[in-house]
């Protein structure tokens, strides 16, 4: 792997982190008093995913691609407005209610990385044509999204907000955001 290479893969894991960034962002803003042990299974799931999402495109070939890149879109916009609205929906609530929104969640954390690594699907997919080695590009890809996802939550936990409630709406509001942004990009561009 030469030094090309290595800093096409930092760029390619640096566009594939926005989102787990963000979405670590609303996870931080959730629960602003989350510890970094608490911070490490939620980063690593993103990142997980973020790394396992390429190889599995790798393999599938040209055949998945016609059929996920049609859909790709939908399945993120789906899984992120669903999570946002309830999310703002939790906000909402009088403050009895807040203790019942968890993004410790296994099933959240695992809703948010599949979410997040669709785009990694297609970029593996990619490799798979180029018939680009995976090893090195899902390491770096897996190691800059794990980063990312823990300056995220330490970015979400130190923004101020007045009480949880308005930082679970934030949160939605941010992951709605991208659900919709995603879904824009396939649609018009």
């Amino acid at each position: 792997m030469g030094t090309l290479d290595l800093i096409t893969y930092l760029l390619i894991g640096i566009g594939l982190s926005f989102d787990s960034f963000a979405v670590s962002v609303s996870c931080g803003l959730m629960k602003q008093e989350i510890r970094f042990k608490q911070a490490i299974p939620i980063a690593f799931s993103l990142a997980l995913f973020q790394a396992i999402f390429p190889v599995i495109g790798w393999f599938a070939g040209s055949t998945i691609q016609n059929l996920i890149s049609s859909v790709d879109h939908w399945i993120a916009f789906i899984l992120l407005a669903i999570i946002g609205i309830k999310m703002i929906v939790e906000g909402v609530k009088p403050n009895g209610t807040l203790q019942n929104f968890n993004p410790f969640s296994i099933r959240l954390v695992l809703s948010l990385s599949v979410a997040t690594s669709i785009d990694a699907l297609v970029v593996g997919l990619s490799f798979g044509f180029m018939e680009i080695p995976i090893l090195y590009p899902v390491i770096i890809i897996g190691a800059v999204t794990f980063i990312a996802s823990m300056l995220g939550m330490l970015f979400g936990k130190k923004i101020p907000a007045k009480c949880s409630h308005q930082s679970l709406i934030l949160g939605g509001i941010i992951l709605t955001g991208m659900g919709l942004k995603i879904l824009i990009e396939h649609l018009w561009f």
